[in-house]
């Protein structure tokens, strides 16, 4: 009996990239590798690569350097990359880095395992990165806990903001059926999947390419309505396609996360103009007023820095943000990324200032975090236990906290543990600047 290759499996980036490697594990396995999370006893180890900003294309490259020493230090006999960074320097790559076997770009994870056996009997080198916008649809391995998935509606982005290298990686915009989103979910949630979060580069472009208007809305119906999707909660709105319609959707069904991520990366209209964001500080004061009204908890992102942005304008984001009240932040120091148009700006703003000003943001949002945790003390929420410590201390999230972003709920139980991806009522007892404490009831 021969003894199955076994395949490691590195994955960067964001979660559309895990949704990419969790397809491909997923192909894999159903050709009869075996997956070990060691990479010193991989045949192949694989590395899935980030290409959106600089320290995420350097983590890539130090994985994947990282990875390759087990061609001498371990049993490795194949590296493979794929992935945003492969995409988008796919000949800078394999010139750089010899010790790649096989190097593949986002789209094309169906003839992986074909290529792997090519690789394997001598052919290597190979790079297959064409363009390519249909969705393979496959059975995948999740590498979530079992209680959680991301669900992929769309990939690709028409948006062009001009500090954005994602259309010229994944091209443009495109939605997944819908009969094939809620197909997917279906197996999942049988599979015990209880949390299920929709994810794009846009999610609130789905469906814009067979209709006028947004389809996320009735997408969302229906997919609560799935027996076992206990939760339904989706990132990446956009401020001008965010409508009543859409809120209405999140406000009405009891198992849809009261939680809306919502980048708008800046308030001040000439810099949303030069970032070529679409919407205007007025379209992103309107979708917050009609998502406080019906109790959503939201969460920003925002860029400092971007090529231009005068003190007073940065002054009127700090404004803002302190008008605003959001209940999750997050800030990054623009990028300049290669051949993408705010890079060949000629106002580029100096480093340290960049630096200054983005903990200057951070300073602030810490307070309003704090005090938009503290405000919960004393309520009762529904709680996911997502682990539970060696003294018995559990760990868990509200509909308020999404996965790998958010803060966490730490509690404790006065009688038996409850069962990690079950849920719990918790009564909230303390806050601080990102977590909360509680104990269950």
């Amino acid at each position: 009996m021969t003894t199955p290759r076994k395949v490691g499996m590195i994955s960067l980036g964001c979660n559309k990239n895990r949704v990419d490697s969790e397809t491909a594990l997923g192909l894999l396995s159903a050709r009869g590798y075996e997956l070990t999370g060691d990479p010193a006893q991989a045949d192949i180890l694989m590395v899935n690569t980030c290409g959106f900003i600089g320290p995420a294309k350097e983590e890539s490259i130090d994985a994947i350097l990282d990875m390759a020493r087990y061609k001498t230090e371990g049993r490795c006999r194949l590296l493979v990359v794929t992935g945003c960074l492969a995409q988008r320097y796919e000949k800078d790559l394999m010139a750089e880095i010899p010790e790649i076997d096989l190097l593949l770009g986002v789209n094309q994870y169906d003839q992986l395992p074909e290529l792997i056996e090519k690789a394997l009997g001598g052919q290597r080198g190979v790079t297959f990165c064409g363009e390519r916008f249909d969705f393979f649809e496959h059975d995948r391995v999740l590498t979530t806990p079992g209680y959680s998935a991301y669900i992929r509606i769309g990939d690709g982005c028409d948006n062009r903001c001009t500090f954005c290298a994602i259309p010229l990686i994944r091209g443009p915009h495109r939605s997944r059926r819908e009969g094939d989103v809620l197909a997917e979910m279906e197996r999942l949630a049988k599979a015990g999947v209880r949390e299920h979060i929709l994810v794009a580069q846009d999610t609130t472009r789905y469906g814009t390419d067979w209709q006028a208007h947004s389809a996320l809305p009735e997408l969302m119906s229906r997919a609560a309505k799935i027996e076992g999707v206990d939760w339904l909660r989706v990132l990446y709105c956009y401020p001008d396609e965010t409508d009543e319609r859409l809120l209405d959707v999140i406000a009405g069904h009891d198992n849809i996360c009261k939680y809306l991520d919502l980048p708008i990366q800046h308030i001040n209209d000439e810099v949303l103009r030069r970032m070529h964001r679409r919407g205007t500080s007025a379209d992103i004061r309107r979708c917050l007023k009609l998502s406080r009204e019906r109790g959503l908890t939201l969460r920003t992102s925002i860029i400092v820095g971007f090529p231009g942005e005068t003190e007073d304008q940065f002054k009127e984001l700090l404004d803002f943000l302190e008008e605003a009240q959001f209940d999750r932040l997050g800030a990054f120091a623009y990028s300049a990324e290669e051949d993408t148009p705010a890079a060949r700006m000629t106002d580029q703003i100096p480093e340290e200032m960049k630096q200054e000003r983005l903990d200057r943001l951070m300073t602030l949002q810490a307070g309003i975090s704090l005090k938009r945790n503290q405000a919960r003390v004393g309520t009762v929420e529904k709680v996911l236990v997502t682990d539970i410590g060696e003294d018995g201390t559990l760990l868990g999230r509200s509909q308020r906290e999404a996965p790998e972003t958010d803060g966490e709920i730490l509690f404790t139980a006065k009688g038996s543990l409850p069962e990690i991806g079950s849920f719990v009522d918790v009564r909230l007892t303390k806050a601080d600047t990102y977590d909360l404490m509680g104990v269950m009831v």
